[in-house]
């Protein structure tokens, strides 16, 4: 309509029982533009945090495929997307001018026009959330490398990933995905990564230990570089190298050479699921027996190292004990329970937090998930957990 003149405004307000004296003396006077309309524009709320990144010209990413719920990645963090409603209508107006700043500044007119562009019901709310990182595993799993003399890879077929292939199929952030792909061992080869085939993996520990074994070192100080010459006849040396930073740690000496702390617990947990690999279930005293004569001279073994990897079970006569691996469960909460409860129906804190562990958000406790996921009750003494829901 019209424009309102400072007198219509002042009418307006003794109807409406305000106060004049109480309100800023410029008054805003809207209407809506003719472009005005619901959903051009989406609002997204940012902690403060993420709000100081975009001003510093960092970009943010929305990922997932067309089946999956939508996240919000920073360079380091991933947030689950979604719609919250208003019940205000939140409308959007280029220009206006906040009482901070009309109190600033005191010459301006007292009546501003202004025109309204956009208008809303919603806005997306991010909450920080785990990095949906299964499916990294999970891709590189459908071509494990198997070594230079795979037939497989030669025809080259197989499924290729690079690293912009990754961050455009996971949904995590840059750093999340880079930091998984250490955690779960993977490898650059030709400018794609991989994850070594787990025979051909043991191939490379097996050259590396017996060579430990026949040269006398101390498994605190591997020399990288007569590993290199020793096996790089056997297998490429960057195979070799990656096989000592999987299962040690790397370092330099004075004299600036690179040496190798091996990782005991790691040796031994991948020996262990090779003797387990083969066999359902395995007697415990015998498998702890040929477990321990399996190991390098000098490491020493103990059922800790097979967290998330192998599980007891206790109530069977003998004792027995079978491969069970975290990474092999859902990823959802939910699911992952059920899967857990379908495999036994009761379980111990001790045995059943490696397999959630991995579920906690941030700040979450183990106890915390399992008051929530499941029932608890005592037996001989002991707390043990059961599934809220019938398992089918």
């Amino acid at each position: 309509g019209a424009m309102r003149n400072r007198a219509e405004v002042d009418a307006t307000l003794q109807t409406a029982k305000v106060n004049p004296a109480e309100l800023l003396p410029v008054v805003h006077c809207l209407s809506f533009g003719p472009q005005a309309a619901a959903g051009e524009c989406c609002l997204l709320q940012l902690e403060p945090g993420l709000c100081a990144e975009i001003e510093a010209g960092c970009s943010l990413v929305i990922r997932g495929e067309k089946d999956e719920q939508a996240v919000l990645c920073s360079k380091d963090k991933t947030y689950d997307m979604k719609i919250a409603d208003t019940s205000n209508m939140l409308l959007f107006v280029p220009g206006c001018k906040t009482p901070e700043q009309l109190n600033a500044d005191q010459e301006s007119c007292n009546i501003i026009h202004s025109q309204i562009a956009g208008f809303s019901n919603n806005y997306w709310e991010l909450r920080r959330c785990r990095p949906k990182l299964k499916k990294l595993r999970k891709l590189l799993m459908e071509d494990p490398y198997e070594g230079p003399d795979s037939r497989k890879d030669q025809a080259s077929t197989f499924s290729k990933y690079t690293t912009e292939d990754l961050l455009s199929l996971i949904q995590a952030s840059e750093e999340e995905i880079l930091h998984h792909l250490q955690v779960i061992d993977a490898c650059k080869i030709e400018g794609y990564w991989r994850i070594l085939e787990f025979d051909y993996e043991m191939k490379l520990l097996n050259h590396v230990i017996q060579l430990i074994d026949s040269e006398s070192w101390s498994l605190k100080k591997v020399p990288l570089r007569t590993c290199l010459e020793e096996l790089g006849s056997l297998e490429p040396t960057a195979m070799i190298e990656h096989i000592l930073l999987s299962y040690g740690r790397k370092y330099f000496d004075d004299a600036g050479e690179v040496y190798f702390e091996m990782h005991e617990d790691k040796i031994c947990r991948a020996i262990a699921q090779m003797l387990l690999q083969n066999a359902v279930k395995f007697n415990l005293s015998e498998f702890q027996e040929v477990w321990q004569q399996s190991v390098p001279e000098g490491m020493t073994t103990g059922l800790d190292q097979l967290k998330g990897l192998a599980l007891v079970d206790r109530s069977s006569r003998p004792e027995t004990i079978f491969l069970l691996k975290v990474e092999d469960l859902p990823e959802g909460n939910q699911e992952r329970f059920n899967s857990l409860f379908s495999i036994r129906e009761k379980w111990t804190e001790l045995d059943i937090t490696p397999y959630i562990q991995d579920l906690c958000a941030e700040k979450q406790t183990v106890g915390a998930l399992l008051t929530k996921y499941a029932r608890s009750s005592m037996q001989n003494g002991v707390k043990v957990y059961n599934s809220r829901r019938p398992i089918s």
